[in-house]
């Protein structure tokens, strides 16, 4: 089974170095959004690269685990891993909901969406700083924009057949969702993915 992986918002490959699976991982770099697209659209175009003649699972992180879902619903994978993100839009914090509702995000200028490092810090707790600030400075506000955008406008009330949901108990972005089939990583941040990858990988290969 092939796992296709996408990683969180404004992040990318290196982010997934650390994870040791048993499965051939194939990750789904980030698309420019065309104007005005839907998250179901933008997932659509991300999942034409999927091999569907192979068994395949999709793993997203953070943002990427609502591109996951997204693609899950359109094409059924063996099994779909969400790490620091959520299922529906029940599980997103109020305050992220608010913001969309206020359509706030759509008069700001790109160059909003440029988050500083020390800020980053705090939100992702993370340890490998050099790396955070490398991913960073690499990231594209313009994707970045859309995605939060579509992130606090995001309408989901789909569940998923039995998906594999790890969160950190320290997440400052994105809360502990209120659901049973939850695996919680005692002192997990965002950045869990690269600081905790050792746990989350063991997780992973138990599971499947």
């Amino acid at each position: 089974m092939i796992l296709y992986a996408i990683s969180g918002l404004g992040a990318d490959e290196r982010v997934f170095k650390y994870l040791k699976l048993d499965y051939k991982l194939v990750v789904l770099n980030w698309l420019q959004p065309k104007p005005n697209e839907k998250i179901s659209q933008y997932a659509l175009r991300m999942s034409e690269k999927i091999q569907r003649q192979e068994k395949f699972g999709i793993l997203g992180v953070s943002f990427g685990g609502l591109i996951a879902t997204e693609i899950s619903k359109q094409l059924h994978p063996e099994i779909t891993i969400l790490i620091s993100s959520v299922e529906t839009k029940f599980e997103l914090r109020s305050i992220y909901r608010f913001i969309g509702k206020t359509k706030i995000l759509n008069f700001l200028p790109e160059c909003f969406f440029n988050l500083p490092a020390s800020i980053a810090y705090v939100l992702f707790g993370a340890k490998q700083k050099q790396l955070l600030t490398q991913i960073l400075n690499d990231s594209d506000p313009k994707i970045t924009k859309w995605a939060l955008q579509q992130l606090t406008t995001w309408n989901n009330e789909t569940v998923l057949k039995n998906p594999i949901k790890i969160c950190g108990t320290i997440d400052r972005l994105m809360p502990k969702p209120k659901a049973e089939n939850i695996i919680l990583i005692a002192g997990g941040a965002h950045f869990m993915i690269v600081d905790k990858a050792e746990i989350i990988s063991n997780i992973i290969i138990k599971k499947l």
